[in-house]
């Protein structure tokens, strides 16, 4: 029987079974960003947004199986050979028609393993040393079981291949390397190869769980996709992809969709976003490497005459607020972002290196930081989120993007954050902006949105040409160390349409804006080397202005 559905709580999230550690670090400089990491979870409120207590049973977690009650699949060229009347070898077609536990071993030239089970079925495939050509479907095709997982033995290499087309053999539309009808759960502790010349690389049409493995994707679409349920508890990957490395979406029902990443170690690179998910969206720890499209060197910012003087062009210091300037082509409606969520959106912890045409973390519902270290290279926005936007703690370092961080509303609670934009560097309810889903579309916030930004503590340092903070509702300053440098002409380090307050926050600027913030007209900001308009400090640093905290 499928089990219930995940849905969305607003609960503490429960402590998850202790996992297995992801693997060894690439290099001394990752190990420290995840100790801090780990130190900055620990001082946080966890937040959630998806039950995980049922997410992963105890058999998706074990990853294991009973060799005695096995039945031994051997495949050798064109055919196989198996003792069991629950397996039925046609050709080069092996079917499994029964539960149980299924050791395939040897190489399927051009061929193909079907489970075909009871409803009720729970139908295990260890692969162990084995090797699937099928040149014009699914190396695996799970058609009917309650569940079917596929185990990686231990200390064995596997390989899984699509030859580059799939020609239909029934009424489903197989266009994966693992195609399941089914759930899918991938687990074990070897290592799987899928090369999907067409197609994507594994596919679950239900949910699509793994909680173990070395995995290799080469897909010419998705990477792994789950129509209901994407659940990762651990385990090492590196996909390449020509649309998502990581794709859940379910068009029928948009409360499903779900993603969460408890774990793991993630090389992903995309043409499309390295990690999409239609509904909720939570990682609470892992190391993530992602690239899309040609990354962040790809869009050149370069500055438009109505903002002032021209200047600016890629990885530039530009002197005027700037803007996002593309070729139109089919390819602007690819979204190229790193982590999309377009429902609520958690991220607990983790180490997160983002160099993204788009959007590096993209949120269409309410988004939580609670804690993690980033590292982020933007097209576009390095974090945007269409509603709440909450920052509880984490490591920022945003060296190179359009805006840094951008919401309906913005609270950050604590943190360090270190940012380069070639607008803002903080942004509530900003407009219009190039941070839409489906690619590089017009954002825009409504005109009456309840729109703000409250910083209560952290460590800033925002050096722009646009506003260092711009709300265009109220900003309030309840604690915190600000250091703010505007180097755009017209633009001011602090600026807001609503209410100022500045409760207990220590603020160095190079305009002296949190006087008078958004009336300073650029005074001194467009000055990006050369000191104030009144001729002060002629080289340099602009002279800056310091607001000791109140308290």
């Amino acid at each position: 029987m499928k089990r219930t559905k995940y849905r969305s709580i607003t609960v503490l999230l429960c402590a998850l079974l202790v996992l297995s550690g992801c693997g060894a670090r690439t290099s001394e400089e990752t190990s420290s960003a995840q100790e801090t990491s780990t130190s900055e979870a620990a001082a946080v409120t966890t937040a959630s947004t998806i039950d995980t207590a049922t997410i992963f049973s105890d058999r998706d977690l074990e990853g294991t199986y009973d060799e005695s009650a096995a039945i031994a699949i051997q495949l050798s060229g064109d055919s196989a050979s198996c003792d069991s009347d629950a397996v039925t070898i046609e050709g080069s077609r092996i079917t499994i028609g029964a539960e149980g536990v299924y050791v395939l071993s040897g190489t399927l030239a051009d061929g193909q393993i079907v489970v075909n089970a009871g409803e009720t079925d729970k139908v295990q495939l260890v692969l162990a040393g084995t090797d699937i050509t099928s040149s014009t479907s699914a190396a695996i095709y799970a058609l009917e079981a309650d569940k079917v997982f596929v185990t990686l033995a231990e200390g064995t290499e596997n390989t899984l291949i699509n030859g580059g087309e799939y020609v239909a053999i029934d009424d489903n539309n197989i266009d994966a390397v693992i195609f399941a009808k089914t759930d899918l759960t991938l687990n074990g502790s070897g290592s799987l190869t899928v090369n999907a010349q067409a197609g994507h690389g594994v596919v679950s049409k239900d949910d699509l769980v793994i909680t173990g493995g070395s995995y290799t994707i080469t897909a010419a679409s998705h990477g792994l996709s789950g129509k209901d349920v994407v659940a990762i508890a651990d385990g090492v990957f590196s996909i390449t992809s020509g649309k998502d490395g990581i794709h859940a979406e379910n068009s029928d029902d948009l409360t499903l969709g779900t993603l969460y990443i408890a774990d793991g170690s993630y090389t992903i690179t995309s043409q499309g976003d390295t990690i999409s998910a239609q509904g909720a969206l939570q990682i609470d720890g892992g190391t993530f490497d992602l690239y899309t499209g040609e990354g962040s060197d790809s869009v050149e910012m370069t500055s438009g005459d109505q903002f002032g003087q021209m200047g600016g062009g890629p990885r530039g210091g530009i002197d005027a607020q700037t803007v996002v300037t593309t070729t139109a082509t089919e390819e602007d409606t690819v979204s190229q972002k790193g982590i999309k969520g377009e429902s609520t959106y958690t991220i607990n912890g983790g180490v997160f290196t983002i160099d993204s045409a788009d959007d590096c973390l993209h949120a269409g519902g309410v988004m939580t930081l609670a804690a993690g270290a980033f590292t982020l290279n933007s097209g576009d926005d390095a974090v945007h989120c269409d509603d709440v936007l909450t920052i509880q703690s984490g490591t920022f370092t945003i060296p190179y993007c359009y805006e840094g961080i951008e919401g309906l509303s913005i609270t950050i609670e604590d943190g360090t954050f270190d940012i380069t934009s070639s607008d803002d560097g903080l942004n509530a309810a900003g407009g219009v902006d190039s941070s839409g889903f489906g690619g590089q579309t017009q954002d825009t916030f409504a005109a009456d949105s309840d729109s703000f930004i409250t910083i209560n503590g952290g460590t800033l340092t925002i050096v722009s040409s646009g506003d260092c903070v711009d709300s265009n509702g109220a900003l309030t300053i309840n604690g915190g160390s600000l250091d703010l440098t505007c180097n755009g002409s017209g633009n001011t380090t602090l600026d807001c349409d609503g209410t100022y307050s500045n409760n207990g926050g220590d603020i160095s600027t190079n305009d002296g804006s949190e006087d008078n913030p958004g009336q300073m007209g650029g005074k001194g900001g467009g000055q990006s080397g050369g000191g104030r308009q009144d001729g002060t400090n002629g080289g340099g640093r602009p002279d800056r202005q310091t607001v000791p905290s109140a308290s």
